[in-house]
Order: structure tokens, then sequence, then C-alpha cells
């Protein structure tokens, strides 16, 4: 048997419940996992903001475990190797999104912690294709965060293109870690937090950050670029206001309140709103080889399977600095 944190339906509590642990069909592995981490997608599944998969779901897609069994055809892994599983679980192959390298945009992909059983768990099943192995130079709970919130960050990051001057609105577990990788290439940080986060200010200014203030305040000078990991619809607006002529709004979160009307005066001038979704497969193989290179520092709290409601309330009021991580 395994245990798992099992959601029944959106708005409820996951509950602790016990399921048969399954034998990896071809292609797939068996992991004994040795953390997950807790993602803001995780809790737009069980707040109900994401569509509802018609299935009870065990969130988690930020998943580093051991593998102890390999399907047949399995030739990337065997027992005994720590790998990864990311967000995005499955992809058609076929279409021309995946064939033209964009899977990430593939209409009958299948995510972890959504569509496919994720790593709430002690004992996850994966597709082998889309697991990964990790850099040795961080334990399992520091290298979780790097499977979602550091690839959104870094495919996010990838996005703003050439930007000197770098806002990040919302300064949780992605902007802790992309923060690091933009310094790393030269950038000045300019962190937002929510008003009166004096916490998650100093934390910034502590990762490199040239300022932190109130994501309700403007910039000490204009940005090249932003990205709004916050799920707040009226930041955009604020961040498109804060960067210049031919700058880039990026918003890199899955779910995001409704934008508000803006005047069309803070677009014109070439600045651009564009969106991030998903990750792809190339997006992991680079990240998690530039990651030791800067080297990325992770910054996690953690907690027990059991604890996995706590974790997530804690998430929903902003009271974590960096990245909350479940230990089996």
């Amino acid at each position: 048997m395994k245990r798992v944190m099992a959601l029944e339906e959106p708005g409820g509590p996951l509950r602790l419940v016990l399921r048969p642990r399954m034998t990896p069909s071809p292609g797939h592995i068996l992991i004994a996992v040795r953390a997950c981490g807790v993602c803001r997608t995780d809790l737009h599944i069980v707040d109900g903001d994401l569509p509802w998969p018609d299935h009870p779901v065990v969130p988690g897609h930020e998943v580093v475990g051991i593998v102890t069994e390999v399907g047949a055809g399995v030739e990337r892994f065997a027992p005994g190797d720590r790998v990864g599983v990311p967000w995005l679980g499955w992809t058609c192959g076929q279409c021309r999104y995946c064939l033209g390298g964009r899977e990430n945009l593939c209409d009958d992909a299948r995510f972890t912690g959504y569509q496919i059983d994720g790593g709430y768990a002690d004992h996850v099943i994966a597709d082998a294709r889309y697991s990964f192995k990790l850099p040795s130079s961080y334990g399992d709970a520091e290298a979780a965060p790097l499977l979602c919130a550091g690839l959104i960050g870094y495919r996010a990051l990838a996005v703003a293109g050439n930007a000197e001057r770098l806002g990040i609105y919302g300064f949780g577990a992605a902007a802790h870690i992309i923060a690091q990788v933009a310094r790393h290439q030269g950038k000045s940080v300019y962190a937002f937090t929510r008003p009166g986060d004096a916490s998650a200010q100093t934390f910034a200014l502590s990762l490199g950050a040239t300022w932190a203030g109130d994501s309700t305040r403007p910039p000490p000078e204009p940005l090249d670029a932003a990205l709004v990991f916050a799920p707040v619809g009226s930041l955009v607006p604020q961040a498109l206001r804060a960067v210049v002529k031919g700058g880039t709004v990026v918003c890199a979160g899955i779910h995001m309140s409704d934008i508000p009307s803006f005047p069309y005066d803070i677009l014109w001038g070439e600045r651009r709103i564009v969106s991030v979704a998903n990750l792809t497969r190339s997006d992991a193989e680079a990240f998690l080889e530039i990651a030791p290179a800067v080297p990325v520092r992770i910054s996690v709290e953690t907690f027990q399977l059991a604890q996995a409601n706590e974790a997530l309330a804690r998430l929903r009021d902003g009271a974590i600095n960096g990245a909350a991580v479940l230990v089996p």
C-alpha cells in the first residue's frame, strides 16, 4: 500500500488515505518519494480555480525521489537513481505544437498532480520520458522547487529577453530562484511584494535585489521587463506603467484574476503583455544544468506529508519565504 494526500472535490481538505501500490507499466517508473514541493498551482487546484478533472486528485508536481522499479522498455533510469518529476507529465507528440518544439502548448497534455497522480504521496508512478536526473549538489528538499518554481521562472526570464532592469511581482518560490539567475546574468532585480511585507522585502534584498518594496509602489527607475508571478490581474497595469517603451510584462502563472481595463497609453510604445504556459522538457534540461552553476540557493520550509493542508494554508496566506516542501 501507499499513503497519499487526496482531494475528493475542489474546496475540500486533502485527506490521508491508503491506496494500492501499482507496478509501473511499459515506459514508466515507480518512485519512492523523498520530497515534493508545494506549488501555487496546487493551491489553484485545491481552491477550484482550475477546471476539475472529474476524479480525485493527488496534487504535487515538484517530485523528488528514488526509482524503485522500472517498466518494460525504460533505459534512461535504473533502480536506485534519483529523479525529478515536473508538471508536464505527458504530451501527444503528434500535434503541431509537439512537432514544432512547443509541447508545453499540446492540447492533450496531461499534468502531474492534476490529471496524473502527483507527489503528495510516499510513492508515485511517472512516465520516464518526462522525468529527469537531478544535480547531486542539491538535497532532496532543496531540489524539489527547481522542478516547477525554477522551471517556470526560467521560461519566464527567457521570454523577458535581454532586460537589464527586471521587476518581479510576487516574491515567492519562483521569484526567489529566478532572481538569483537574473543577478548571475548581470541584471538588476526590483522585487515587489504584498504591501507591508517587510520579511519578503528583506528576503529579496538578501538575494541581491537592487530594490524591494510594496507592489502598489512604482520602482525607483523604469524597468525593461517585469515578471508577474502573483496571480493578481491588477498588477498587470501596474507593471505596464513601470516598464519602458518596448518593455515586456510576462504573466507567469497558470491562473490569474481578471486583468482590469486600463488606458491604451500605458500599452502604447510597443510594450507587450505575454504569458508563459507550462514548460518543455528542453526547459528542464537547460535549467537543471544552469542552477548548480549559478549556484542557485534554495530556501525551503519542510512539512510532513500529513501536514499538506497546513502547508497550503501558509502558502495561501503568503507566510512562506522561499518554498514549502513536503517530506514523506
